[in-house]
């Protein structure tokens, strides 16, 4: 069978993982977070602890990372550290559910930003929605090279906007204007029946699906040159980059709006820089219109690999696992996936009632790759470590409590959406099983 080609480089990867992250979250969870938490001491608390689950997440998937530097990244770690089932349910929902409606609901974001600064109709937004789809398949398709330029480009774009964001907000807005201040004050909540633990629980829901994504770098390892190294390093950085980033256009915002005005506001950025720019909704409708086509090519470019390792191991449809001869992607699990996301776009027309139920789903398998580093030092004590995880056991148990409070509060305060991810990921079990049994019958016929 082919193989992937590896001549990714740290900084093409640190894009995939900054570009992962970057998509429309930090232009539409502010608001979210600020339903929430009325304090800007509190908002700006909700956004550090982000940082420092997406730099423990990261330190944690590093050591992994370096352990095994397989295509696929935090399927290869799942299935080496509780088995098959375990990973093939994490790659069921990320195809089903995550990836699929992810790329579906970014495409939706650039068509409609677009249509703010060229109008068009809501049958017009969806077809040129499934074009983005189309346009950044055939991108990733014809090899990593464009797809590593595509990343470096749209993720490049992405810093400078939220650069200027930052820019505006603390060069031109001020604390006397919004009457910004760090005095403890309680937490309110849209709904008076939710406590402050739950509050700041489902804050963390905008902020999680904001900084999520630093862990794609590793989906690339097997195309990655020298991974043991540049994986590692490439989540790091692009953990710590997104991180410091997103808490300082936090802070920008606040400079220019205030809190109660953040948590009604559609549209955060467009509102704020419009406060000193006259022009500023029409450029940052550009930019984040950019933004998530960034964003839909890189989770296009990536999330594939996990089905293509999944195909390899013999447990999901053959197609997904072959190379394209010339160009050496794996073009079939890339087109399939976007096949499945247009369908989605088209059936729905909107990603926001499933944000909650898609980050829940996520954040379970985050919490199960955390607990497995530190199963592995136990059951694995021998084996070459490249990179270990700098601040062990610290680091990995912090990234897990956060990764349970975060669960427990959305079971708690969205169980409907919980459930349902839950009962998603289930589905998956027939087609396991049934996947399992070609493969011992395959396996069996040979013998």
């Amino acid at each position: 069978m082919s193989k992937l080609e590896g001549n990714l480089s740290l900084y093409g990867l640190t894009m995939v993982a900054i570009g992962a992250c970057i998509g429309s979250g930090i232009f539409l969870s502010p608001s979210l977070v600020a339903g929430y938490l009325s304090s800007p001491l509190w908002i700006l608390v909700v956004w550090g602890l982000g940082l420092l689950h997406a730099l423990t997440g990261s330190l944690t998937f590093a050591e992994l990372g370096a352990m095994m530097p397989k295509a696929g990244g935090q399927y290869a770690y799942l299935k080496e550290i509780f088995g098959p089932l375990t990973a093939f349910l994490y790659a069921w929902v990320t195809f089903v559910v995550i990836n699929g409606s992810g790329i579906a609901a970014l495409s939706l974001t650039f068509a409609k930003y677009t249509a703010f600064v060229f109008p068009m109709s809501n049958t017009g937004t969806l077809i040129l929605g499934a074009a983005a789809i189309a346009v950044m398949a055939a991108i990733n398709i014809l090899g990593t090279h464009f797809s590593d330029l595509t990343a470096k480009i749209f993720s490049g774009l992405k810093l400078a906007g939220l650069a200027s964001i930052i820019g505006v907000g603390l060069f031109f807005g001020s604390p006397a204007r919004t009457g910004f201040h760090l005095g403890l004050k309680s937490a309110s909540t849209t709904d008076p029946g939710i406590g402050w633990a739950g509050a700041f629980g489902l804050a963390f829901v905008g902020v999680y699906f904001s900084v999520g994504g630093w862990q794609h770098a590793s989906y690339l390892a097997g195309e990655a040159r020298n991974p043991r190294k540049t994986v590692p390093r490439a989540m790091i950085l692009g953990a710590i980059v997104v991180g410091v980033v997103y808490w300082l256009a936090n802070l920008g915002y606040m400079f220019l709006l205030p809190v109660d005005r953040i948590a009604k506001s559609n549209g955060v950025a467009a509102e704020a820089l419009q406060t000193v720019l006259p022009f500023g909704a029409v450029v940052i409708s550009i930019m984040i219109a950019l933004s998530a086509l960034g964003t839909v090519g890189i989770n296009t470019y990536s999330v594939p690999r996990i089905f293509y390792a999944l195909s390899d191991d013999g447990l999901f449809f053959p197609a997904f696992a072959r190379i394209h001869p010339k160009f050496k992607t794996p073009a079939n699990a890339i087109m399939l996936q976007c096949a499945w996301a247009m369908v989605l776009l088209l059936v729905w027309g909107t990603f926001a009632n499933i944000i909650t139920y898609l980050v829940f789903m996520d954040g379970i398998f985050m919490l199960l790759t955390g607990i497995g580093i530190m199963k592995l030092r136990r059951t694995r004590r021998d084996a070459e470590r490249p990179y270990k995880t700098l601040g062990y056991p610290v680091t990995p148990i912090l990234f897990v409590l956060m990764s349970l409070f975060f669960v427990g509060a959305t079971l708690l305060e969205k169980p409907v959406q919980a459930l349902a991810a839950s009962a998603c990921c289930l589905l998956g079990l027939p087609f396991y099983y049934y996947f399992r049994g070609k493969k011992r019958a395959a396996a069996s016929a040979g013998a």
